[in-house]
């Protein structure tokens, strides 16, 4: 392609997929999980697995960390931000601020781990009757570095306030594009937490799922910031054309951010996500799930989580879950339980 082609690169999608500053991690988990069993794990035999580092999709599936329902057990945080997007299927959360959620079905929460959290990430499954699927990406944003510190919290945006704008071309053939952030068009997602990078007016941060129909054709527009990067993921469909450039196979492609580029689908329904950002263009100094500046900084952090936890575990359960009621619903320390639905 020419050297002005908006299509920079296109690698093939990985686990878990790359991504660019301000963006540190991307993953995508599409598992489908079997009939529940009692204990909201699955009804089936878990021999052959790695129990507990169990990342196989034997099946179809895996049970990650957990050893009865699949996830992600306690674990520690700090200096960056999770963005996860839940498109079916359900996520307990736990923290050790004492906070809990229950969460899915185009619900997303965003946590600013800031100076320290330990947090659960559960899977339940439960129904007993029929498969129980889940699929939902999980976004490391950082943190710029005088907000790495600040206290630690979570937002989230139930499935009604995550607006949906859908575009028609000339044949009539839709796009529609979830805005988790970032405005596009009349479509303005809920506010990131204040202490996010994506808060910031000049950090043009976006997050948006694009499903097109067959054949359809939409043009992705220019992002506002002069040096802002893009990456737009295509992991579902079979073919694209990206401002005529034919893509066949999933790939992680990196855009020009300054242009408007022309998306061609191809004859199944596809998938995209989108991440863009002005880079924070900091040293980043990362060991597993501490995200600071510096190496000093780094150890800092694993003293202060072997000295303090991080407020320690107030829940009884290693990797707790919350009832057979599919209800989802936030409940902060010391506060009520406040059910999704009743926040329309």
């Amino acid at each position: 392609m020419p050297a002005n082609h908006p299509v920079l690169q296109v690698q093939p999608l990985g686990f878990p997929w790359s991504t660019i500053d301000p963006f540190l991690f991307c993953a995508y988990h599409d598992d489908a999980y079997p009939q529940a069993n009692a204990q909201m794990g699955p009804a089936t035999s878990l021999a052959g697995r790695s129990i507990g580092q169990d990342f196989s999709r034997k099946d179809g599936w895996s049970m990650y960390h957990g050893d009865t329902v699949p996830g992600f057990p306690p674990h520690p945080h700090r200096g960056f931000e999770t963005v996860t997007i839940v498109r079916q299927g359900l996520v307990d959360h736990a923290d050790s601020l004492g906070a809990s959620a229950r969460y899915g079905a185009g619900d997303v929460q965003w946590l600013t781990t800031g100076c320290g959290i330990v947090h659960a990430e559960m899977f339940p499954l439960l129904d007993p009757a029929r498969p129980n699927p889940l699929e939902l990406f999980q976004i490391w944003l950082n943190l710029p570095a005088r907000n790495k510190m600040v206290d630690p919290h979570f937002t989230m945006f139930w499935q009604h306030e995550v607006p949906r704008t859908i575009f028609t071309d000339a044949a009539g053939l839709a796009t529609e594009v979830l805005v988790t952030a970032g405005r596009l068009a009349d479509a303005t997602p809920p506010a990131p937490p204040p202490d996010s990078w994506a808060a910031q007016p000049e950090a043009d941060v976006a997050i948006w799922t694009i499903t097109m129909a067959p054949g359809a054709r939409w043009t992705l527009p220019a992002a506002r910031g002069a040096d802002t990067q893009r990456q737009l993921y295509f992991f579902k469909g079979q073919s694209v054309q990206i401002a005529g450039q034919a893509v066949a196979s999933h790939a992680a492609i990196s855009l020009h951010a300054g242009a408007d580029v022309e998306l061609v689908n191809g004859p199944v329904a596809s998938e995209f996500l989108l991440l863009q950002g002005r880079p924070l263009g900091e040293p980043v100094a990362q060991y597993g799930p501490f995200v600071m500046n510096t190496r000093a900084e780094i150890e800092q952090a694993m003293a202060d989580y072997r000295r303090t936890q991080f407020g320690g575990w107030p829940w009884g359960d290693a990797a707790p879950v919350h009832g057979s009621d599919p209800a989802r619903f936030t409940q902060m320390v010391g506060g009520p339980k406040v059910l999704a639905e009743s926040t329309g």
